[in-house]
């Protein structure tokens, strides 16, 4: 088993029932227990600006599926959520990436572990301390990271 953080965030279509199903869906793939959810916050939209505000979570999973298998999981769950790709940034029903998958680091076509810009998004570094803070100083070099 993998400890993983997972990052959840809806802005369209009741975005807190999104985020919160999208826990049971989590909870749900193979192989995967879902072992703490954050709280909810209700944040800004970064990047294209002109849509709903965002709410925003994280899990934290311990799964036996291997990174590749875990994100078609998270990319079929967007799908069930009714998730389309258009604007980037942009709005969305929901949104699901990996932040942290165990000690891995991943930089391939489609999969980039840790998350790329968890360290300047503080809607993904406030939910992730919620549910493993000790976590996010792999994300944020100390010298940088609010005390």
């Amino acid at each position: 088993m993998t400890r993983a953080a997972i990052a959840l965030g809806s802005n369209l279509d009741d975005p807190e029932a999104h985020v919160k199903r999208g826990f049971d869906d989590l909870a749900a793939l193979p192989g995967t227990k879902l072992l703490a959810r954050s709280k909810l916050y209700r944040t800004k939209p970064v990047g294209y600006a002109d849509q709903p505000d965002f709410i925003n979570a994280c899990a934290l999973v311990d799964t036996a599926l291997a990174p590749r298998e875990l994100l078609r999981g998270l990319l079929d769950i967007e799908k069930r959520h009714g998730r389309q790709r258009g604007i980037p940034n942009g709005p969305r029903t929901l949104d699901l990436d990996i932040v942290l998958y165990g000690e891995e680091k991943i930089d391939e076509p489609g999969l980039a572990i840790p998350h790329p810009r968890a360290a300047e998004r503080d809607f993904v570094l406030d939910p992730l301390r919620d549910v493993w803070p000790e976590a996010v100083s792999r994300l944020v070099p100390r010298a940088s990271r609010p005390s």
